[in-house]
């Protein structure tokens, strides 16, 4: 049996990720293939905490372009992340994960405040942790959560698992059929060459704190799980 590289991750998922071939919404179908794919990891003992997007329910972003208070969007959006969260707390439980989501905006009735000793707890009694509604701030995506409650949490490592995209490249591989992978990046040279692997609060908040991150498709093979243990797929940011 594979022994784990990493005891300790973040497993950054995009929302549009759980939409599958749908343009919009959760499909939950690929929510119970992923929470396969963690339940797996999971019963090798590491410890998992996840971090999802919102973009398939609600983009701030965009709703901010068309002219909306970019706060007021940002929030819809962490909204967004909840519905998300929940779904995967019951595809996970359904396969006897126990799991705690917590949130940054409160919400009692159905989920435990963020507090990050309590967080870690949860880890440390193989709880698998969910982290909803982002930072609770407008103007930081959930890739910046990843990485900030990545080094509260003193996580090993990001797994930032993308849909049909496995690793990343110094150009659109969907556009230039020669565009090149990389097997490894500093994060410097993603900050300094505009690479699409997080923005860039994100990536030098992992630079500062030596996180590294794993750029899989989600959608490979016993992807999560090959990440975990330490095996050459997608692109590694920041380590070896």
């Amino acid at each position: 049996m594979a022994i784990p590289k990493y005891k300790r991750v973040v497993l950054k998922l995009s929302g549009e990720a759980l939409a599958g071939d749908k343009a919009f919404g959760v499909d939950l179908q690929v929510v119970d293939e992923i929470s396969r794919s963690i339940a797996e990891v999971w019963k090798m003992g590491v410890e998992i905490a996840c971090v999802v997007g919102g973009g398939n329910i609600w983009r701030g972003a965009a709703a901010s372009r068309q002219g909306m208070d970019r706060a007021t969007a940002d929030y819809m959006g962490m909204l967004a992340t909840v519905i998300n969260s929940l779904a995967f707390q019951d595809s996970l439980e359904r396969l006897g994960v126990e799991t705690r989501v917590m949130t940054a905006i409160e919400m009692r009735e159905i989920a435990e405040p963020y507090i990050r000793r309590r967080a870690i707890r949860h880890l440390e009694k193989k709880r698998v942790v969910i982290f909803a509604s982002g930072t609770g701030n407008p103007y930081f995506s959930t890739d910046t959560t990843a990485a900030l409650r990545a080094a509260e949490i003193e996580a090993e490592v990001i797994l930032m698992a993308k849909r049909g995209v496995d690793g990343v490249y110094d150009d659109d591989p969907n556009v230039n059929p020669v565009a090149r992978r990389f097997d490894n990046l500093a994060y410097i040279e993603v900050l300094q060459r505009g690479l699409k692997v997080m923005d860039s609060t994100a990536t030098s908040l992992c630079m500062d704190n030596q996180i590294p991150i794993i750029v899989f498709d989600i959608v490979a093979e016993n992807s999560i799980r090959r990440a975990v243990c330490g095996e050459n797929i997608g692109t590694i940011v920041g380590g070896k």
